[in-house]
């Protein structure tokens, strides 16, 4: 059985690919968190450093076949 982790993804980034990673996970489209996020960001304030954190802290996605 595998194990459901949180990554960032290489492949798909635009920044460092939290928001790929976290569409991964949550089985939702990129574009929805990356909206998310950004309104995060420009209406609470929080998102920004919420997203250095987790690219700080996530490990890249190994995606080698």
């Amino acid at each position: 059985m595998s194990e459901k982790k949180l990554y960032k993804i290489k492949s798909q980034r635009k920044i460092c690919g939290v928001c790929a990673g976290a569409a991964e996970y949550l089985n939702i489209d990129v574009s929805i968190i990356r909206i998310i996020w950004a309104a995060c960001v420009l209406f609470a304030g929080t998102g920004l450093f919420l997203y250095i954190i987790a690219a700080i802290i996530l490990p890249e996605k190994n995606e080698e076949l």
